[in-house]
């Protein structure tokens, strides 16, 4: 995916991404946005640290990131690009489906996942975006994201 980057870039914080989606710990997976454009696309970090809680069972003695996780990181990515136009300034961005996710690279306490998610078509409330996940230069995960706006 290329996204082309702001001059200068947009960011926001966990706590103004707070205010945008309505996921809060231990679900909040983005920890900021490092750069967007409304209603295109979103590039974030999610910090991987040893306390997550679902390294507690995934897997005891050897953590790895969920799979299924990464892809609801990507996807709150994608919700800020697409929640921050002011006319879907209070909704939802629900999940509506996945399609040729392949997880490439296990994602381990310490890593930084970046994550990108370009909104690539959509019709009404129904959307469509490609999103990519990388730790360092190495891709961990990339699927196509379809998502449905809905009122809160």
């Amino acid at each position: 995916m290329k996204i082309t980057p702001n001059d200068p870039p947009r960011t926001l914080t966990a706590a103004e991404i707070e205010a945008i989606l309505p996921h809060r710990s231990p679900f909040a997976l983005v920890d900021k946005i490092t750069d967007y454009t409304p209603g295109q696309w979103a590039r974030g970090i999610k910090c991987v640290t040893r306390t997550e809680p679902f390294f507690q069972g995934h897997f005891p003695g050897r953590p790895i990131m969920p799979g299924v996780l990464i892809l609801e990181a990507l996807a709150q990515t994608g919700a800020v690009a697409a929640l921050s136009l002011p006319e879907n300034q209070g909704k939802l961005a629900l999940f509506g489906g996945v399609k040729n996710a392949r997880f490439r690279r296990q994602v381990v306490p310490g890593d930084v996942l970046t994550l990108e998610c370009e909104l690539v078509e959509q019709h009404g409330p129904i959307g469509i975006g490609k999103a990519t996940a990388w730790v360092g230069n190495e891709r961990a995960a990339n699927a196509e994201l379809t998502f449905v706006i809905a009122d809160a």
